[in-house]
């Protein structure tokens, strides 16, 4: 069954979000419709000025407003430390974490030849030259531990091959509070790789 225009309209654009289908588009549309016009006209506006003003930091390529953002430009975060991630929300995750204070670089993905992602459209190239220019004495490495977050991160230190910097990897394993019979034989493996001393 077809609605106005308009409302066909709504629905089709909020199915562009992922993991929403028809059903849950419609749902959204209605409510918005029904009982949530003020937050409909608020949502629309944020996002009109989302989709204008949001950029990628000049230093980081995190989401910024700004050509740097609050973090790049923090003189404290610069540690001579800086950390990979595949994207902007496992930068959030780090930094709700609150223990890590050094800089970042965003890949905004990971090498993946089939979908054609290669160094340049995930600016390896912009962080050489970054770990380079800055005197960067450790770089973390904390791409996902996929085959394709395993795959930059070895590609990330083979170029970095032979210069003077501590390339480290996040540890990976069993989930504190996990059982070892829930646990998959990837993280059972990489488990027992990462062990260390009990006195650590």
């Amino acid at each position: 069954m077809a609605f106005s225009p308009l409302v066909d309209e709504l629905v089709e654009s909020l199915r562009c979000l992922p993991g929403v289908g028809q059903k849950t588009a419609q749902r959204m549309a209605f409510h918005l419709l029904e009982r949530g016009r003020s937050g409909g006209i608020r949502l629309s506006s944020a996002l009109s000025h989302a989709m204008e003003g949001v950029r990628r930091c000049d230093r980081c390529q995190n989401f910024s407003d700004a050509e740097v953002c609050q973090i790049c430009e923090n003189e404290q975060r610069r540690t001579g430390t800086l950390c990979v991630v595949e994207s902007p929300s496992d930068l959030l995750a780090i930094e709700q974490a609150g223990d890590y204070k050094g800089g970042y670089f965003v890949l905004m993905g990971h090498l993946s030849p089939i979908d054609g992602v290669g160094p340049e459209e995930i600016g390896i190239e912009r962080l050489l030259s970054r770990v380079r220019e800055e005197g960067v004495s450790e770089l973390i490495l904390a791409t996902n531990p996929t085959v394709e977050g395993e795959a930059t991160a070895h590609y990330i230190a083979d170029r970095l091959d032979g210069h003077a910097i501590l390339i480290t990897r996040l540890a990976h394993g069993i989930p504190v509070g996990g059982e070892l019979g829930y646990v998959d034989g990837f993280t059972l493996t990489h488990a027992f790789r990462g062990r260390k001393p009990l006195s650590d």
